[in-house]
């Protein structure tokens, strides 16, 4: 009978599992090896161990010619039994930290807690929905939708079709200045004229009309995107004459080097830049190669369970949490909390970029993930950021305005649309996302603080999940809630 003989040698670095890594190699020998080189195994598996690698010398299993391979796997398990498990036999073998110790928490995976996180969520929800559907029945009505009422708002719809002719007078305005027709200055006059218009044109319109607030938001949130888009055409345009201005004089244009498209006003174009999903004009966009006709199918089944599952949570969740809440800072301010915390609770922009084979998707980046909130507002909607670094921040750094200025400037103009988007469709101005959005301003200053004394923690990333989550939007709910119903004096 050949007789194998076998090596186990464990690694500094590695564990002790003799069942995985007991190595095992053929050579011929005499029967009488297998009991010296047991008693080798029990030396050395009783006085092994040390920081370096341990030699085992095992009688392994061997087998003749044609022998049965499943018969030396057993004898081979057999063998780490008896010797690689004995009493005597080291358990501790290297230094090690615990999987969730604050040196190796990050370094391993998580899935098991994050499954766990999905199956507590699902099950804690599934019953605050059952407990909501018991105690107030269900509330969805059948004019959630569409309404007699909704025909109040004819008005705002008129309004938003005719902002069609904004994007026509800038073109005009455009063509009129590549062809040399009117003077720089004039041009931009023009261009301030038509945006300012486009601006306040829906304003006037939803204050002198009686309508629902929603439409109101609507047609405000829509007015934002045409005015942000019309200032990108006319300064992108801007910008482009300057440089062909400096080509024609010979200037130095190195400031130029990187420019990919040359000034040309094309009709075309701008239909693209106002249907795409982005607010920076420029004449040629990344485009993918054809549309995908399923995937907009998935999309838009997507867009509309989800939008349904959030009408659903607004109507039988939200609807009765905030009727049934006092005004956060007034009464009791234990029950004005509870009621904040109850609230703490970009389909439609992909299957537009798809329709229109729009290459850059990158709607948003893992903003869940921010440490500091200036990183949050850098990540969280990326073509209102590309827009204000594009055509606020670097112009105001190019003007000699300072960073923190200029950071300044960029939050009071965020602020001053978050509140013409809720004020003038509630047709009040409390300026509580104003002062939102300008809080925001401090904790950039608190966090970035946090990050750079704890830049081993996530302490910015739970101070803006408190602070902008939690505490903040459901606040602003509840504060432009109660001040509506103060200023109806009833339940709408």
């Amino acid at each position: 009978m050949a007789v194998v003989d076998s090596t186990y040698v464990a690694p500094a670095d590695a564990d002790l599992d003799p069942a995985l890594s007991l190595t095992r190699r053929r050579r011929g020998g005499a029967d009488d090896g297998a009991a010296a080189a047991s008693s080798a195994t029990d030396s050395s598996l009783c006085h092994g161990g040390g920081s370096g690698g341990e030699k085992v010398e095992l009688a392994g299993v061997g087998a003749e010619d044609g022998e049965d391979k499943s018969g030396d796997g057993r004898r081979g398990t057999e063998l780490v039994v008896k010797y690689a498990y004995r009493a005597s036999a080291p358990s501790h073998r290297r230094v090690k930290e615990s999987p969730l110790s604050s040196a190796s928490i990050f370094k391993q995976s998580h899935a098991g807690l994050f499954n766990l996180c999905i199956v507590v969520l699902v099950a804690v929800n599934g019953r605050l929905i059952i407990e909501n559907l018991m105690k107030y029945g269900w509330l969805i009505r059948s004019g959630f939708w569409f309404s007699s009422r909704s025909l109040r708002d004819w008005p705002l719809l008129m309004c938003c079709l005719s902002l069609l002719i904004f994007p026509l007078a800038a073109f005009a305005v455009e063509k009129l200045a590549q062809y040399k027709y009117i003077a720089e200055p004039v041009t931009v006059l023009l261009h301030i004229v038509i945006t300012t218009v486009a601006l306040l044109y829906p304003i006037l319109v939803i204050l002198r009309c009686d309508s629902a607030v929603l439409s109101g938001v609507a047609l405000m949130l829509f007015t934002c995107i045409v005015w942000l888009k019309l200032l990108s055409y006319a300064h992108t345009n801007c910008d482009l004459r300057a440089l062909e201005r400096k080509v024609e004089k010979g200037d130095d244009t190195s400031d130029a080097s990187n420019l990919e498209f040359s000034y040309e006003v094309n009709l075309g174009d701008l239909i693209y830049f106002m249907l795409a999903p982005t607010l920076c004009y420029q004449t040629s966009y990344p485009r993918t190669a054809c549309v995908r006709k399923a995937w907009v199918a998935r999309q838009l089944v997507k867009l509309i369970i989800f939008t349904g599952f959030m009408g659903f949570m607004v109507e039988q969740y939200i609807n009765p949490l905030v009727q049934n809440s006092q005004h956060p800072l007034k009464g009791n301010l234990l029950y004005g909390l509870e009621r904040v915390l109850k609230l703490s609770l970009p389909n439609l922009l992909n299957i537009i970029a798809e329709l229109l084979r729009f290459g850059d998707r990158e709607f948003y980046k893992d903003w869940w993930n921010a440490k500091t909130v200036e990183e949050y507002w850098r990540m969280w909607n990326m073509p209102v950021h590309k827009w204000l670094v594009r055509h606020v921040y670097f112009p105001c750094l190019r003007n000699g305005i300072r960073k923190d200025v200029a950071l300044l400037i960029v939050f009071l103009i965020s602020a001053v649309f978050h509140e013409l988007c809720i004020a003038v469709p509630c047709h009040m101005f409390k300026l509580w996302a104003f002062m939102g959005i300008m809080f925001q301003v401090p904790l950039v200053v608190l966090t970035n603080y946090l990050q750079k004394k704890f830049s081993n923690t996530m302490v910015g990333n739970m101070v803006f999940w408190l602070f902008f989550c939690i505490l903040g939007q459901p606040m602003c709910i509840l504060l432009y809630y109660h001040d509506l119903l103060n200023r109806r004096g009833t339940f709408d």
